[in-house]
């Protein structure tokens, strides 16, 4: 019969971490401080090991960190990518290796700038750094102007806005977004026909940065295609199922949608209602279930997404250097490239 596998000791994490069973007890035990480095190593160690008090290692290592409160406002709560989003930044705060964290996450319910703004002034006073996606607005930019004269940084995500005052943006390059759709959609596209573009509301800064580069992609290098009027959604599902079925019923000669924004399910709804697989090419963002679902059944071509695990962990840090070291003078942008999902690689 073979022998239950031996747990780790204090002996063995010693060993594992290149240092004392004095310097692992004074660390478990709080009797004296130990070195960050110190600290870290053991935990590191603590973990590969399989260590049973690898836990109390790092409650005990974050205790000697400082304590930051980071907030977040994000859109649409009931919406499967922004409860993704929620739920990364989450994970990053709760697991940070270096720092203790918390994180209040605030939801807008609405496109209206001063319920955005208020939002956002809502943060002074509560959090060392604050983290948005919302519209382009002058309220919004005089909101992150006030929270900037407080000392607190603000980076705009996903859609950049209050640009010359925020600290920083981070997401995809929208511009190159837009002109890979437009040269996917011309790629897959069953032949030269019209294109539809719905964008979630004009403030949305990202989803114009699409638009734009959508649009110059065909004028540059598909002009056979063409291309209507854009299509206001306000990223809503029901608008967006109206607007692509009139759209439908209206032209034959449909050969492809892009839905820059928010709404995507409304587009997929239509499409399974009046026209069969892969016979008009849809390119959506975020893989959420409803995209998912829509790339196995081909009533959806390409799914560009965010990579939400890279976003998180990449943003907290920006947000903790800000906090540690100030407000960068040159505020930046910090660019992801967007993942493809086709049919065929889920």
């Amino acid at each position: 019969m073979k022998s239950p596998t031996k747990r780790p000791t204090i002996s063995d994490l010693a060993k594992a971490a290149g240092v004392s069973v004095a310097t692992i007890d004074r660390l478990l035990n709080g009797r004296h401080p130990v070195r960050e480095e110190t600290a870290r190593r053991i935990f590191e160690a603590a973990t590969d090991i399989g260590f049973h008090g690898a836990n109390a290692i790092r409650q005990r290592t974050l205790a000697q960190q400082p304590d930051y409160h980071l907030g977040f406002i994000l859109q649409k709560e009931r919406h499967a990518f922004y409860q993704e989003f929620a739920a990364r930044i989450e994970e990053v705060v709760r697991s940070h290796p270096d720092r203790r964290l918390r994180a209040t996450i605030r939801f807008v319910q609405s496109t209206s700038p001063a319920e955005l703004a208020e939002l956002i002034r809502g943060m002074k006073g509560k959090v060392r750094a604050v983290a948005v996606t919302g519209i382009d607005h002058h309220d919004a930019t005089a909101a992150v102007a006030e929270l900037k004269a407080a000392g607190i940084p603000t980076f705009s995500l996903l859609s950049d806005f209050a640009q010359g005052v925020r600290e920083g943006y981070i997401g995809t390059n929208n511009l190159k977004a837009g002109r890979t759709a437009a040269w996917l959609m011309s790629k897959i596209a069953r032949g030269p026909g019209r294109i539809a573009v719905f964008i979630g509301a004009f403030r949305y800064h990202g989803h114009a940065l699409r638009e734009t580069g959508f649009r110059s992609y065909f004028r540059e290098f598909a002009p056979e295609f063409t291309l209507t009027d854009s299509i206001v959604n306000v990223e809503t599902r029901q608008l967006t199922y109206e607007a692509t079925l009139g759209l439908l019923d209206r032209h034959d000669d449909v050969v492809g949608i892009y839905v820059a924004g928010g709404g995507m399910e409304g587009a997929i709804a239509a499409l399974r209602e009046v026209r069969r697989p892969d016979e008009v090419t849809c390119i959506v963002h975020e893989l959420t279930p409803e995209s998912r679902r829509g790339l196995l059944d081909r009533h959806v071509s390409v799914v560009m997404a965010t990579p939400l695990p890279a976003l998180c962990t990449d943003l907290i840090e920006m947000m903790v250097h800000s906090i540690e070291h100030g407000m960068a003078e040159n505020p930046g942008q910090r660019f992801l490239p967007a993942q493809l999902w086709t049919p065929e690689s889920l």
